[in-house]
């Protein structure tokens, strides 16, 4: 599915970061080194999900992507089919989601705190035809969860699962590590006519005003956003990443999968959180690179947990950017910290720190690595007449989904005028380095760790309660 003129997709773009799908980049890796170590769950996956801790090379991994998207073919799903993936950070999400890419569908990821309601709304927004989910997170039974959405959503034909014990309904995938042998199938990727990096490849799920907003974007659009991480960082061919950032969001697809299949390492997966896990996970597995939410690493690092056999880099990202100013300095000399300012789903801003207390935001260009004047350009920042950030560039969508929905009366991604969207974080420009500080979040949205929904539902809620009350959202210092 291309977004726009069909014809736009003829050619790969001069600006494009890479000529080839993601699928065939991690095709690549699988031939070129198929006994290497490719993914990697953490030790105490059992408390979270069904199964034990899965540990993969590149071959075996491969063999399991063509398996899922063969079962998805053999389905009748067609092609630029919107396949629904709400697992947690294990091995089986990122096989899940190069499984629907191989086969030539549309990876939609939800996030694992999404509501019933929201859930429903999400995947009918889209019209998904299926979702692939997990039988339990803790005790609580998500495949009886998954059913009940889909029984709520008209387009949905099937729900997959990965797990023991799943209900009656839902299709396992859990066969196809064992089986012997595989039904033949052909990667659709190679078969595209014309630019096969336009097609849609991802949708995550933002949150306006007026309710959940689908945002797509195609394999160049989400390359620009990880090589984006990737350049800035720093991160070495063939590196080992440990990530506690689940791949259900832009920021997540680019903090998490792009790294590592732009590098052909190892992912170390980590579901957030247990310090003595992560830090066993780290130590063992020999961690070039750690993926942590801000407010966690500068936690770690005041308990001196990085003190022996530290990572040479973390990469923290800020779901809450207006506080990323006002953070206090890094004081690891040895470890580089990479600040990675999220902008809902509209893009992400990495700046390597240099003395200690975070890089203002450029106004104008954003390019990788920042410090090099004739690097790639990522993205472009301005502040608009009524005081907020607005962005446009290779990783910003340009397009909304689905197509049409700006007469439906429905909340859509925005594209404003000469291709910026407005974020909606309210920001200064700093007198000194004329750069972009964030200085507020969005109006009448409210996030916590990440989770973002409209400030009006908590409202409703609370309403019902006692029609009295009066709410607030406060700061957290880990949450937001």
């Amino acid at each position: 599915m291309i977004l726009g003129d069909a014809a736009i997709a003829a050619t790969p773009p001069a600006s494009s970061p890479n000529p080839v799908t993601i699928d065939e980049v991690f095709r690549h890796h699988a031939r070129r080194r198929p006994d290497a170590l490719a993914l990697v769950d953490a030790a105490n996956r059992e408390i979270l999900t069904d199964g034990a801790p899965r540990c993969l090379s590149y071959a075996e991994a491969d063999r399991m992507v063509t398996a899922i998207a063969g079962r998805l073919r053999q389905m009748g799903l067609p092609t630029d089919a919107v396949i629904g993936i709400q697992l947690p950070n294990i091995v089986e999400c990122i096989l899940a989601t190069l499984g629907v890419l191989r086969a030539g569908m549309i990876a939609a990821s939800l996030p694992l705190l999404s509501r019933r309601t929201e859930a429903v709304a999400a995947l009918a927004r889209i019209g998904a035809k299926a979702l692939i989910t997990c039988g339990r997170l803790g005790t609580f039974n998500h495949g009886q969860f998954a059913l009940t959405v889909a029984a709520d959503v008209f387009s949905i034909r099937y729900v997959c699962g990965f797990g023991d014990h799943l209900p009656d309904g839902v299709v396992s995938f859990d066969d196809l590590f064992a089986a012997e042998k595989l039904e033949p199938f052909a990667p659709l990727n190679g078969t595209r006519q014309g630019n096969a990096t336009a097609h849609v490849a991802a949708i995550t799920f933002d949150i306006a005003e007026g309710g959940l907003v689908p945002v797509a974007r195609n394999h160049a659009e989400l390359y620009a956003g990880g090589l984006a991480v990737l350049l800035e960082s720093r991160v070495a061919q063939d590196a080992t990443i440990l990530s506690t950032i689940v791949p259900s969001s832009f920021a997540g697809i680019c903090l998490t999968l792009l790294p590592w299949l732009l590098c052909g390492g190892t992912l170390v997966l980590h579901h957030p959180f247990d310090a003595a896990i992560l830090a066993h996970q780290a130590r063992t597995q020999r961690c070039d690179t750690l993926v942590l939410p801000a407010p966690v690493a500068f936690g770690l690092a005041a308990n001196r947990a990085f003190a022996v056999d530290g990572p040479s880099s973390i990469i923290a990202a800020w779901r809450s950017p207006e506080r990323l100013a006002d953070s206090p300095a890094w004081h690891e000399p040895d470890i580089a910290l990479v600040d990675v300012a999220i902008f809902g789903e509209a893009a992400l801003a990495p700046a390597r720190r240099g003395g200690g207390k975070p890089n203002p935001m450029p106004a104008g260009s954003v390019t990788v690595p920042r410090e090099d004047t004739g690097g790639i350009v990522v993205a472009e920042m301005t502040r608009t007449e009524a005081g907020t950030l607005a962005l446009r560039g290779p990783m910003v969508p340009q397009r909304s989904f689905p197509p049409g929905i700006e007469g439906s009366g429905l909340p859509y991604f925005k594209i404003g005028p000469r291709g910026l969207v407005d974020s909606g974080y309210t920001c200064r420009i700093d007198s000194v380095s004329k750069g972009i500080v964030v200085t507020g979040v969005p109006a009448a949205i409210v996030g916590v760790g990440g989770y973002r929904f409209p400030l009006h539902d908590l409202q409703e809620i609370v309403d019902r309660i006692d029609g009295a009350a009066t709410l607030a959202a406060l700061p957290d210092p880990i949450v937001g």
